[in-house]
């Protein structure tokens, strides 16, 4: 007999109950390092330590998404690959934090909240209309966005949009429980080996 909490009928339930103590037990044992991070911003860096990013969620619906500030307060509203030189704008501690993803820390706090979930597409920025259109287009727009995904764990940065539109495509189609503990196990590993990030 198969196990219910990895049939279709009750992934979405057990997804949100995993996501909600998931992230308590991860923000828990990461408070000493974001207290740490937040001395070393107070000392180092200018403008609020939390940045609030416009984000695409859940059928296209704009949520303001929480990130460790890793760029400066002059930088313009775009992704960062469009910015040309990219390291002008980035703060001093800016390029650690994100090789090392502790940027992502304040997003557990979306997830709580239920804009997010653990495993998902990355939520496009609100600008990103070429993401968004390939997204729609191919239904991923109906998924709730996530801290890490499978096109994330399949590339990251080195995919083009229509190549990560294709890995979250396969991800709508094949989504379960299991799937989401091996993406969650594969994103772990990559953070220590620090793959894939180019900015």
């Amino acid at each position: 007999m198969e196990f219910k909490i990895f049939s279709n009928n009750y992934y979405v339930n057990f997804k949100r109950i995993f996501d909600i103590f998931f992230s308590i037990s991860v923000l828990i044992i990461l408070l000493p390092i974001l207290f740490f991070l937040f001395i070393i911003h107070i000392i180092l860096e200018k403008g609020n330590f939390i940045f609030w990013s416009k984000r695409v969620g859940i059928n296209n619906h704009i949520f303001f998404m929480p990130k460790l500030r890793t760029m400066k307060t002059s930088t313009p509203d775009v992704a960062t690959h469009l910015l040309g030189n990219d390291n002008n704008y980035i703060t001093n501690i800016g390029k650690i934090l994100r090789k090392t993803s502790l940027d992502e820390i304040p997003q557990l706090y979306s997830v709580l909240k239920g804009d997010m979930s653990i495993v998902g597409p990355r939520p496009a920025l609100h600008n990103q209309y070429d993401l968004i259109q390939l997204r729609t287009e191919s239904g991923v727009h109906k998924l709730k966005p996530g801290i890490t995904g499978l096109a994330q764990v399949s590339g990251r940065d080195l995919l083009s949009i229509p190549e990560k539109v294709e890995y979250d495509k396969m991800y709508l189609i094949k989504k379960n429980f299991l799937l989401d503990i091996k993406i969650i196990c594969i994103t772990v590993f990559k953070l220590f080996k620090s793959k894939d990030i180019l900015h």
